[in-house]
């Protein structure tokens, strides 16, 4: 496959575009656990630079060759998500409130393990439990959607934070009075709503402008929202699901607000220009999912939706057709946590449209299916990733399992938040890594033999030396 792209580009038969597309196709399918790059949320906050990161040279034992296990966030880690300006800055939130931010390319190459480098990444600062922030675990994150200098935090302790990236100090402060499972503010719009997925069976508005919760979309009738995503392409649209099994979508002007719901059983869609506008017919009925509905994605170009539910199914929709695609995505899909559990689908650009991959937060590993067709393409699992998680009670029995991605498309790099209190990258490595890998190791395996021989040889002569010393001479 790369010497055929090879070979395409330099006959100019593929665009540097589509040739950077493909490799990046390849790189994907090619991703695999990086278990020497760790995050290590014991270290404590300190300044960037040569302290944000600190390399270890281990001894080349095999039962500390994947390195000792560090933990991000002691008591879990709930919730991560990545700047998506450069892609540098990461903002992690624990079970217990704690809200840690690293720094993703302040590294040092100076020590050296069997097979490679070993990294480890320490907070660049540490938000802890305090009266002014999260009393309990933390929900969701997400950085304000035109610059990274803050971001957004909410909690089971009902509230919705906004913090200063530079400091780390909450500016400002929304309680809801109800658990909040998510949250979402649109990329693209001006009016700064803030939509709220809480226990409370209606879509809660908070504005950042005014301080305000502004007002309530009221429509998944005695039931939990679970998940909330604003529309890449409208301003106005925004789409919710909920434990009633339904994805509804809703025009924040109008005061009805909603506008329809998706229906799994169909797959021809209600017409119209836009599915929502002049001769598309209305559906105010049906449901997306047998059971509750608690992951919903839009695609960037804003013409799919993705949505999970606990009825272990994922399910792709055409939006403008209001559509059941009728992707199957097979039997391995785990989804049973009364949380909010979002897909990440690769970002445009990456790949080639119409080839966008997803990737499913499993319990306890990254399912990555080609989006259109459901086709498994690869199961990423951590050695480890199956353990229980430490603690007592229920706690303790509980599977370890992945509660949140996030992705570097600039670097294709997959990173996983883990309920074991760990974060773990995901990178590719392609044959020629692993060739180089194979060279390297062999090269150091010849030096050690070679060093044992010189031992071994310096031993012998060492105990000829020793036996003329000290053996006894009589003279006569």
């Amino acid at each position: 496959m790369l010497a055929t792209s090879l070979l395409s580009r330099s006959l100019a038969d593929i665009s540097p575009r589509d040739f950077a597309r493909a490799q990046n196709n390849r790189l994907i399918h090619a991703l695999q656990p990086a278990p020497r790059v760790r995050f290590n949320g014991d270290a404590g906050g300190s300044a960037p630079g040569k302290d944000a990161i600190r390399r270890r040279d281990r001894e080349d034992d095999d039962s500390d060759e994947e390195g000792e296990t560090v933990f991000a966030h002691r008591a879990g880690v709930n919730a991560i998500t990545v700047d998506r300006f450069e892609g540098r800055y990461l903002i992690s939130g624990g079970a217990d409130g704690h809200i840690s931010m690293w720094d993703l390319e302040a590294a040092e190459e100076d020590g050296q393990q069997r097979g490679g480098v070993a990294t480890t990444h320490v907070p660049i600062d540490s938000v802890t439990r305090t009266s002014n922030t999260h009393t309990f675990g933390v929900t969701g994150l997400s950085f304000y959607p035109f610059d990274s200098l803050a971001f957004l935090s909410s909690s089971y302790d009902h509230t919705l934070k906004l913090y200063s990236s530079t400091t780390l100090t909450p500016s400002a402060s929304f309680d809801l009075s109800s658990v909040i499972y998510s949250h979402a503010l649109s990329p693209i719009a001006s009016h700064l709503l803030v939509a709220c997925a809480t226990q409370h069976p209606a879509v809660r508005l908070v504005d950042l402008r005014s301080g305000a919760s502004t007002h309530s979309l009221a429509g998944h009738a005695g039931a939990a929202v679970l998940s909330v995503a604003w529309s890449p392409k409208d301003e106005h649209i925004l789409a919710s699901g909920g434990t009633d099994g339904t994805v509804r979508f809703w025009d924040i002007r109008k005061s009805a607000g909603m506008l329809g719901v998706l229906d799994m059983e169909d797959s021809v869609g209600i017409g119209g220009y836009n599915s929502f506008g002049l001769g598309a017919r209305s559906r105010l009925r049906g449901h997306a999912h047998a059971a509750a509905v608690n992951g919903i994605v839009w695609t960037e170009d804003g013409r799919h939706l993705v949505s999970t539910g606990h009825d272990e199914k994922v399910r792709v929709w055409d939006v403008l057709a209001g559509a059941n695609t009728l992707a199957s995505f097979g039997p391995m899909v785990r989804n049973r946590a009364l949380a909010t559990l979002l897909p990440v689908v690769t970002s445009k650009g990456t790949v080639n449209t119409g080839e966008e991959m997803l990737f499913f937060p499993n319990e306890g590993e990254i399912l990555i299916y080609e989006m259109f067709d459901g086709k498994l393409v690869k199961r990423l699992r951590a050695v480890g990733s199956g353990q229980k998680v430490r603690g007592g009670g229920a706690a303790g029995v509980a599977k370890n399992r992945v509660t949140s991605l996030a992705w570097r498309p600039h670097n294709i790099e997959l990173l996983s938040a883990h309920s074991d209190g760990t974060i773990r990258s995901w990178q590719p490595r392609t044959r020629i890594d692993a060739l180089v890998d194979q060279e390297e190791q062999s090269e150091e395996d010849d030096s050690e033999t070679e060093a044992g021989s010189h031992k071994r040889k310096r031993q012998v002569l060492d105990d000829i030396y020793r036996d003329l010393t000290q053996q006894k001479i009589t003279f006569r």
